[in-house]
C-alpha cells in the first residue's frame, strides 16, 4: 500500500477464503447477529435470512441470531412460507443493536428506498440487485448482480461450509430462488440453477407445494377485477389501476399477470397502500432494464429499482385526494410512455365491460 492509498489489499491468506470464511471470520468479532433485509420481505429475503441463520448458529455455536421483519408479510404465499417453515421474525423496530451486534443486510442496500428506515448502517450487505447503494461505513459486502437471488449465494455459503441443510431449509431456499427466477425469459444464471438442482432432492415436497398454492383472501380477486377493468394498452404496453389495496405484494402479482398477455412486451401497475402510490414494472425481453427505466420515470417523485425485467417503485402522496392520485398517475404514465416512445394516443382501454349474469 502506498502512503496516500486509502484502502490497504486484503493480505494474501485472506484473499485466497471463500466468501464464506470471510464472512465468518467478520462476524466472529461479535457476540450476535441481527439479520434485516427489505421492507414487506418476499420469499427470497426470507430464506435467505434463514439460511444466514443457519450458518452461523452451525459454524459459531451458541451464537444469537435474530431475524427480522420491516412491515408486513403481505403476499399469501409468502405468509405460508414463514408459519409453514418456520421463519422467526420479529418487528425490526423492536430490536436494539449495539457494538457487539452485527447487523447482517440480505436481498437489499441502504438507501435504494427499499426500507422504512436507514438509521442503522449494516456492517455486511449481502445482495444481488443492480440498484446500487450506499455501501458507506459497511464492512464486509457480497453483491453479485449476475446471479437471480441472494439465496443462491446463501446457498453457496453453507455448501461451502458442508453445513447440514435441513428439508425445511432446503425448501425454503429453493422456493426464494425460484420465486426470483420465474417467468419467461428467467433472469437467472448457471449458479442459480445449479443451486435448484442441488437444493432439490433436499426439500421437502409435500411442504414445497403446499407454500406455492395457499388459499387465497376475497380481497385478492377484487383486486384482480378492479385492475382488468381498469387496463389499458397503449401499443405493447399495458397499464393497470388497482385502486387502494389490502396489502402491496398484489400489484406486482398484478403486473406478473399482464405480462403474458401476447400483445405486450411492457406491463405497469399501479395501487394506493398506506399513504404511498406503489408501482411494479415487468419487461417481456432481455435486455429491457426495467429497474433503469422505472427509476427514470420517478426520479424527483419518489423511488425505485429492480433488474432488468422487474422493478418496483413508490411515491410519497402529500395528500389522499382522489385528484392528487390522478395527477401522479398521468404524470408516470406519461414520462412512461415517453421512455418507451410510445404515443400516448394509441391508448384504449383493454377489455370492455361485461354483461352480469345470474349466479350459477
Amino acid at each position: 500500500m502506498t502512503a496516500d492509498s486509502p484502502i490497504a489489499e486484503p493480505e494474501p491468506e485472506l484473499a485466497r477464503r471463500t466468501r464464506s470464511e470471510r464472512l465468518l471470520a467478520f462476524l466472529a468479532n461479535f457476540q450476535r447477529v441481527v439479520v434485516v433485509s427489505h421492507v414487506n420481505p418476499d420469499p427470497d429475503s426470507l430464506s435467505s435470512m434463514v439460511g444466514i441463520k443457519a450458518l452461523v448458529e452451525s459454524c459459531q455455536p451458541g451464537k444469537p441470531v435474530i431475524l427480522t421483519a420491516d412491515g408486513m408479510i403481505a403476499r399469501s404465499e409468502n405468509r405460508a412460507m414463514v408459519e409453514l417453515i418456520p421463519v422467526p421474525l420479529v418487528p425490526v423496530e423492536t430490536v436494539d443493536t449495539g457494538p457487539e451486534t452485527a447487523v447482517v443486510m440480505v436481498d437489499t442496500q441502504p438507501y435504494t428506498g427499499r426500507r422504512y428506515s436507514e438509521a442503522a448502517t449494516p456492517q455486511v450487505v449481502i445482495d444481488h440487485h443492480e440498484t446500487g447503494g450506499v455501501l458507506s461505513g459497511v464492512l464486509f459486502s457480497d453483491i453479485r448482480t449476475h446471479l437471480g437471488a441472494t439465496s443462491t449465494m446463501v446457498t453457496g455459503y453453507l455448501i461451502e461450509q458442508r453445513v447440514v441443510v435441513t428439508p425445511q431449509l432446503a425448501t425454503a431456499l429453493l422456493y426464494g430462488i425460484e420465486s426470483e427466477t420465474t417467468g419467461y425469459p428467467r433472469e437467472a444464471s448457471s449458479l442459480d440453477d445449479g443451486a435448484l438442482i442441488w437444493l432439490f432432492p433436499r426439500a421437502d415436497k409435500d411442504l414445497l407445494a403446499q407454500i406455492r398454492n395457499p388459499k387465497l383472501p376475497q380481497s385478492h380477486f377484487a383486486t384482480f377485477q378492479n385492475a382488468l377493468t381498469n387496463a389499458f394498452l397503449y401499443d405493447d404496453l399495458v397499464v393497470s389501476w388497482c385502486a387502494t389495496v389490502t396489502q402491496p405484494d398484489i400489484i406486482a402479482e398484478i403486473a406478473d399477470f399482464f405480462i403474458r398477455f401476447d400483445k405486450v412486451n411492457w406491463s405497469l401497475a399501479a395501487g394506493v397502500f398506506e399513504s404511498q402510490l406503489k408501482f411494479s414494472l415487468r419487461a417481456g425481453l432481455l435486455g429491457g432494464r426495467a429497474g433503469e427505466t422505472l427509476n427514470t420515470v420517478i426520479n424527483g417523485l419518489g423511488s425505485a429499482g429492480g433488474h432488468d425485467r422487474r422493478a418496483g417503485g413508490a411515491i410519497v402522496l402529500p395528500d389522499p385526494r382522489p385528484e392528487t392520485v390522478e395527477t401522479l398517475l398521468t404524470t408516470i404514465r406519461r414520462r412512461l410512455l415517453d421512455q418507451l416512445h410510445i404515443d400516448e394516443q394509441q391508448g384504449r382501454r383493454l377489455l370492455n365491460g361485461c354483461a352480469m349474469i345470474p349466479p350459477p
